[in-house]
């Protein structure tokens, strides 16, 4: 049996036979490939960034036209009369009313989401655990009106109970008081309530997400040395989620601030500015913009523009405050160990 003598085809890699042309060829449709990926993310990013600054100044200019015919002080009225004969019209009801019902939805929804977002990941067994968080899931797909509709229906009239303890053990606080018993539940609290429920999902979610993510080798550390699973969870689960938690909360905050027809549904919109959150009244941007921007003239039309502007920075303000967070509290999350 004759061997082949060296140097033959027989003995050639495979690597060694792609000829040096080829290879080039190769290495030009690698680069070009490159070059292609890489100016189609800067010009996505470039485009985001184009999209966000015309949007703003569309926002910019036709406010500008609003507060300059406004005869009052866009920041402190309470009226909202863009389209009479002398334009008043302000943003406090507006901007007290987004605020609170975002503030109640999140100190609701925040601890309920975490809770369940740690029994999925950490607590429940498999085949209770896929079911349940599928069913979570699921509530994000609910459309708004839905949530409207059965706030409308179903919240607000169970919500008397509710508003009569809050009253009788939390009056003191005055916030809490309710001033007219037995009146419909159209109120802050009740908007609160129902947003939580609407975000609820969008912050479980990302933080089942994260906290499955946490690296297996941080909890069995945990467990060897004697802690029991809640100080486990503790000491390695939250620890490591808390950038990813804050994020999730910001994407929650971000739907409740902007939430439109559910709000209008159930919220009880008036001019009235009042810290008794249990009393029907107030309004948000969102809901006043739904409800005024149909029968609104070029003057009212305009200021709803200035409204949504408000609502437009405080958007960005919060998102820039959660990076800031984010930001400084990335080197304990233990993503870098």
């Amino acid at each position: 049996m004759t061997s082949s003598p060296p140097g033959s085809s027989r003995d050639r890699s495979p690597a060694s036979t792609d000829s040096p042309r080829r290879r080039s060829s190769l290495q030009g449709n690698s680069r070009r490939g490159d070059s292609i990926f890489l100016g189609a993310s800067a010009g996505s990013g470039i485009l985001l960034l184009v999209i966000m600054a015309a949007i703003a100044g569309f926002l910019i200019y036709r406010s500008g036209i609003a507060i300059s015919k406004d005869q009052t002080n866009f920041f402190t009225t309470f009226e909202w009369s863009p389209d009479q004969l002398k334009p008043s019209f302000g943003i406090a009801v507006l901007v007290f009313g987004t605020v609170v019902s975002a503030a109640i939805a999140m100190v609701i929804a925040v601890p309920v989401a975490i809770g369940i977002a740690l029994f999925i990941s950490h607590y429940a067994p498999r085949r209770i655990a896929q079911p349940f968080a599928y069913l979570v899931d699921l509530l994000a797909a609910v459309p708004s009106i839905v949530y409207g509709l059965w706030g409308a229906l179903f919240l607000v009239p169970h919500m008397a109970g509710l508003n009569s303890w809050l009253d009788e053990y939390l009056g003191w606080t005055y916030i809490f008081k309710l001033s007219h018993h037995g009146a419909p539940a159209r109120s802050l609290f009740t908007v609160g309530i129902l947003l939580a429920i609407m975000v609820l999902p969008i912050i479980t979610a990302v933080s089942r997400e994260v906290f499955r993510q946490v690296p297996r080798m941080h909890e069995e550390a945990a467990l060897a040395l004697g802690a029991t699973r809640w100080e486990m969870v503790r000491t390695a689960v939250l620890p490591f989620g808390r950038p990813g938690v804050i994020s999730a909360s910001m994407l929650g905050l971000g739907r409740a601030l902007g939430e439109t027809i559910a709000v209008a549904t159930v919220l009880s919109a008036s001019n009235v500015l009042s810290l008794h959150i249990l009393d029907a009244g107030g309004g948000t941007f969102a809901q006043n913009i739904a409800l005024k921007f149909g029968e609104a003239g070029s003057v009212g039309k305009d200021a709803l523009m200035a409204s949504g502007l408000v609502l437009f920075v405080i958007t960005l303000l919060v998102n820039g405050a959660a990076r800031i967070i984010i930001a400084r509290r990335k080197e304990y999350s233990g993503a870098n160990a």
